[in-house]
């Protein structure tokens, strides 16, 4: 699957880590209702093609695991910030 990286030169392979090193910053970076969202950018950093589109949970299996990934940063980023910002669309 990586057998791209044998055939480049040291310049490319540096080039690639540093688009993967931003792109995986800028997903760290997420914050608030972005840390919520479908993420093609941060998959397109891939060589291969993404496939298929994820499968999609129906409305009520979907609320729930947003109820418990909020839940595991109750635990997991138990000293971050909490904000009542509203979702704003756009």
């Amino acid at each position: 699957m990586d057998e791209d990286l044998s055939q480049m030169s040291r310049e490319s392979l540096i080039n690639e880590i540093k688009k993967l090193r931003n792109g995986i910053r800028t997903h760290r970076d997420s914050s608030g209702h972005d840390l919520c969202w479908y993420h093609p950018d941060l998959w397109s950093l891939l060589p291969e093609d993404t496939g298929p589109l994820p499968s999609v949970p129906e409305w009520p299996q979907f609320m729930e695991g947003c109820i418990r990934y909020r839940q595991s940063l109750d635990i997991q980023a138990s000293g971050a910030p909490r904000s009542k910002d509203a979702f704003e669309d756009g």
